[in-house]
């Protein structure tokens, strides 16, 4: 007689992990919450800066209307590609925001964002195919690009003086007879960069010229504080080929909800949705009709979010241009902010990146994550950035955890040199 034990253990002896594990990577930024957390379960106070959640709840229609959908017994499978409805809205909600046209049969719902970066790159990569991604970046785009057989091609940012930008220049440097996709996450995580017009049309050209597909991941298209997003698929030709990567999560304070969707040519966009029949056979039903009520309903959620985001984004602001070698661009999207830190980890005396986040977690109880956690830096790189999440903290905490960061700063004696 087996025990629970022993029926509970690894596999015997012989397993052996498929080779493709050994390419898969993952986001350490739940390292960081996870000793975050354990900090907190000692009594400490710790402000929760790393990861890019929400404290906001989803606003109460968006709820009342997943409940209803729950009564009137929408728990049953639906449309592979997500129910006629919402596909419809989506279609419509994404073409008047970027001035072009795409139907229903253009959108595949997905279980959240991240599916999106996985299918398309399963639908579009063969084995070996070069994928030019951002680094600094979601760390999930390297990791899948690797983990189903392409080859990760990582470029850049610079400092354009008030703001990050894309370095354009080095992603035209790095196209080869092999590269076949281009990863745009323009409203940018960590930085919060946002492309011009003319930068747009530029990549535009680019990618026309050397015949790229585009994935638009456009986590943040709708989280801004002035100004209107843009985005590439409005370039001429570049919808023919470009894959939008739609969520719900970040506008609507729906993280939790694993709502997003695939949206783009329908020939890419079908095998989308044969992968949905594979994986999970459909996006969740009922949910579905909460996201359809986030689209179609009373705005006001939405905009009191965005207000008090921007009370936290100013809060913050405020307090890291006052902190002695810290410097940081005032973004109007996201709600990221990746304050360049050099000077202050000089002044500290810290080795690098990961001494000082461990010095000013354990000295201040601000968690926050580094430009690391974002891709490896590059041999060039000589700043250090740290990416701050306003999200998930209340302005008294802001004010209270970056005042600590700052006073423990402003009491430190100049390393020496």
């Amino acid at each position: 007689m087996h025990s629970l034990a022993e029926d509970s253990t690894a596999p015997g002896p012989g397993f052996v992990p498929a080779d493709r594990v050994t390419r898969l990577g993952t986001e350490t930024v739940f390292a960081v919450s996870a000793e975050a957390a354990a900090l907190a379960a000692q009594g400490r106070t710790i402000y929760p800066f790393h990861l890019g959640d929400l404290n906001i709840p989803t606003a109460e229609p968006i709820v009342v209307a997943m409940n209803k959908a729950i009564r009137d017994g929408k728990t049953t499978y639906c449309a592979n590609a997500g129910v006629m409805p919402l596909r419809e809205a989506l279609a419509a909600d994404v073409s008047a925001a970027r001035s072009v046209a795409y139907t229903a049969d253009d959108v595949s719902v997905q279980p959240g964002g991240k599916p999106v970066i996985g299918k398309w790159l399963m639908a579009a990569m063969n084995m070996g195919d070069e994928v030019l991604y951002p680094n600094p970046g979601f760390p999930i785009y390297a990791s899948f690009i690797e983990f189903v057989g392409g080859v990760a091609v990582p470029y850049g940012y610079v400092d354009a003086g008030d703001r990050y930008a894309i370095d354009i220049d080095a992603i035209e440097r790095r196209i080869t007879p092999r590269t076949r996709l281009l990863i745009l996450n323009d409203l940018h995580n960590p930085t919060a960069a946002e492309c011009t017009p003319e930068e747009l049309d530029r990549i535009a050209e680019i990618a026309l010229k050397h015949d790229l597909l585009v994935l638009s991941d456009e986590a943040y298209f709708d989280v801004r504080f002035a100004g209107a997003s843009e985005s590439i698929v409005s370039r001429p030709g570049m919808q023919e080929r470009t894959v939008i990567l739609y969520t719900f999560s970040k506008k609507y304070a729906m993280t939790g909800w694993r709502l997003g969707a695939a949206i783009g040519p329908k020939p890419i966009i079908d095998i989308i949705t044969k992968m949905n029949v594979n994986m999970e056979s459909c996006p969740n039903h009922f949910a579905q009709y909460g996201a359809l009520e986030a689209l179609t309903g009373d705005q006001t959620g939405p905009r009191e979010m965005m207000a008090r985001l921007e009370g936290r984004r100013d809060a913050a602001l405020r307090i890291l241009n006052d902190t002695p070698g810290v410097r940081c661009h005032t973004p109007e999207s996201t709600f990221y902010l990746y304050p360049d830190v050099t000077g202050a980890v000089r002044l500290t005396g810290c080795a690098g990146h990961e001494d000082f986040r461990r010095l000013l977690l354990d000295k201040t109880g601000v968690s926050f994550c580094t430009r690391l956690h974002f891709g490896k830096a590059a041999p060039d790189e000589t700043e250090y950035h740290l990416r701050l999440a306003y999200s998930g903290v209340t302005t008294a905490q802001i004010e209270e955890g970056l005042g600590a960061f700052k006073a423990f700063i402003d009491s430190t004696e100049p390393a020496e040199s």
